[in-house]
């Protein structure tokens, strides 16, 4: 379905044409100046240079080719403005073919496409942190984005599971348990099907593994050498290895769970090792690597380059690979595997570099296609109200299920506090009210900035805020209850100011959710939904929904806040929440 500006510009280029000049100019935009109009254009100044006549005349002939049903307000002012309002009768037509159209008559852009998202990024056997939030919830939500546009979106975890930490748990485990049949290497097996530790246990002994590396050289040479073993497939420590796996596996899920974030792929660094040799052997063989100071990097620099690009690092001195090496593995793999036509990966903006480099090697090394997209969306900080990094009254850095926790907690008190739901109610309401105010707190802002942390902001049921957004959601179900079957009532022309306003805020939902695909910008997303929500809160007050006499006006009423109410579920759905039934 063709966005209502596209229709209008067409309507307009058309009127040029017909007026006898290029069409090129009869471009519409959104009026700057809402009090005198809603749509202008202003391709009459710059015709008046091609056609060598004053631009209000160019303006007056062009109106008067405008279909006048279409429009209540087509007026021509100097200099050479053309100046538009819709008429109810168009407004109307178009917001009852958004009604009755799959998905409002958003065009699916990425239809037949595939796109990867890699995002989150956990390191296996260490607790999430504050420090994952960003990745998991605006990567979730640029997700259902690319999904409801019509791409085949898979998001991917990409675990840390293959690193030096896993050798410093294993010799640390040693220490502490050597009898343990996984340290014998005359052990035939099976090995246990039960871990020899519990998730709490684990994520001890690896930040007591890390400090005691920094003080005890031989400890940490015999860390790197457990991780070498476990690469090459030595039995115990990859029976040790799954362990850890499918303890921090479940433990993540559930976090994640609770967080409305669902991942398609569960693929880890483990995952891309086995590509990492002919990989490498295939940009030797192409001419595309160096050895520097006895390691193994691909120039990547460009002479159009304003500043330093660094060499991409493939092997260390010591021949050990690192993120990039894994990085572009993982792109061969995903290749294979999805054939995607574009890969998004989202983590801190601190990894531009990093991203820039890799990209330029894959595109070197014919790891993608030439016409592959890939993009990185770098994110910025969640800050505490000191304007520094959030840290726990301790310190330190929050566990992300200690963040939810006092949310939710902070979210009950007020719940109960104010009587909104009957007590058994409770603590299903709180959830999705918790969760909104987490996740329109940090999706409001645009990605790449910092923002603060503002407990008591984010959780208000007034002002942009993500309960604000709920209840007005539930208040329009409310409404709809009480009335009864709503769901086929045709869209009718408004009664007052008020609700044409509505109708067109609601127009602006397709180009919202373009302009957020094209900028990765769910924030665009929820200034759209508060801007309606407003909407929608100004006809409430000052039109008589159920108390309308009319029959015919009541339902027109109805339909409308029905439709508002659909389109603003759906985008909170693309945000990563959903709205209770009552408030």
């Amino acid at each position: 379905m063709e966005k209502i500006l596209d229709l209008i510009t067409h309507k307009m280029q058309q009127a040029f044409a017909d007026a006898g000049y290029d069409p090129a100019f009869g471009r519409v935009t959104v009026s700057n100046r809402p009090d005198l109009c809603e749509y202008q254009c202003n391709g009459a100044l710059s015709a008046a240079k091609q056609y060598k006549c004053a631009p209000i005349q160019i303006a007056k002939a062009v109106t008067e080719k405008l279909d006048p049903a279409d429009y209540s307000l087509v007026e021509a002012v100097m200099p050479g403005f053309i100046n538009l309002k819709l008429s109810d009768r168009f407004l109307c037509s178009y917001l009852e073919q958004m009604r009755t159209a799959e998905d409002f008559g958003v065009e699916k852009i990425g239809a037949g496409q595939t796109i990867v998202v890699d995002y989150g990024g956990p390191n296996v056997a260490k607790p999430l942190h504050i420090g994952h939030l960003r990745s998991a919830i605006i990567g979730e939500s640029l997700k259902r984005l690319y999904a409801f546009l019509g791409y085949r979106a898979i998001g991917d975890i990409h675990l840390g599971d293959w690193g030096l930490q896993m050798g410093l748990i294993i010799t640390e485990l040693q220490e502490r348990q050597p009898q343990l049949c996984y340290f014998d290497p005359g052990f035939t097996g099976p090995y246990p099907v039960e871990p020899p530790f519990t998730l709490s246990q684990l994520e001890e002994i690896y930040p007591a593994a890390s400090a005691r590396k920094k003080e005890d050289p031989d400890f940490a040479d015999r860390a790197h050498a457990a991780t070498f073993e476990l690469q090459q497939g030595r039995p115990g420590y990859r029976a040790i290895w799954k362990h850890i796996m499918d303890l921090s596996v479940a433990d993540m899920t559930k976090i994640y769970n609770s967080l409305d974030v669902h991942f398609e792929s569960w693929l880890g660094e483990s995952d891309a090792d086995p590509y990492i040799p002919p990989m490498l052997e295939d940009m030797k063989a192409k001419g595309l690597t160096v050895v520097s100071d006895g390691a193994l990097v691909m120039p990547v620099a460009e002479e159009t380059d304003k500043k330093e690009v660094p060499p991409c690092i493939l092997l260390k001195s010591d021949g050990s690979a690192i993120y990039a090496t894994t990085d572009l593995a993982t792109m061969v793999q995903r290749m294979r595997d999805f054939h995607p036509d574009k890969m998004l990966y989202l983590t801190d903006k601190r990894q531009a570099l990093h991203f820039e480099q890799v990209f330029r090697a894959a595109r070197k090394a014919g790891i993608v296609k030439p016409e592959t997209q890939l993009e990185h969306v770098g994110f910025g900080t969640m800050n505490g109200k000191d304007g520094k990094p959030f840290k726990t009254r301790e310190g330190g850095v929050m566990r992300l299920e200690q963040l939810l926790a006092d949310m939710t907690a902070f979210v009950r008190a007020k719940v109960v506090e104010n009587q909104i739901v009957e007590p058994e109610e409770v603590d299903a309401t709180t959830a999705k009210i918790a969760l909104a105010a987490l996740k329109y707190g940090d999706l409001s802002n645009q990605p790449t900035k910092d923002y603060i942390f503002d407990m008591d902001r984010f959780a208000a049921f007034e002002g942009n805020t993500g309960p604000y957004i709920l209840y007005t959601i539930v208040r329009i179900k409310s409404i709809l209850s009480k009335y009864g079957a709503w769901e086929h009532l045709p869209i009718r022309e408004p009664v007052n100011g008020c609700g044409k306003d509505l109708m067109l805020s609601i127009t602006k939902f397709s180009p919202t959710l373009e302009a957020a695909w094209k900028t990765s910008s769910p924030n665009l997303i929820c200034a759209y939904i508060y801007e309606l929500a407003g909407f929608v809160n100004k006809f409430y007050h000052e039109t008589p929904i159920l108390k309308e006499e009319n029959p015919e006006t009541k339902a027109g009423h109805i339909a409308l806040i029905g439709l508002a109410k659909d389109v603003l579920e759906t985008c909170i759905h693309l945000l990563g929440f959903s709205a209770p039934e009552k408030m």
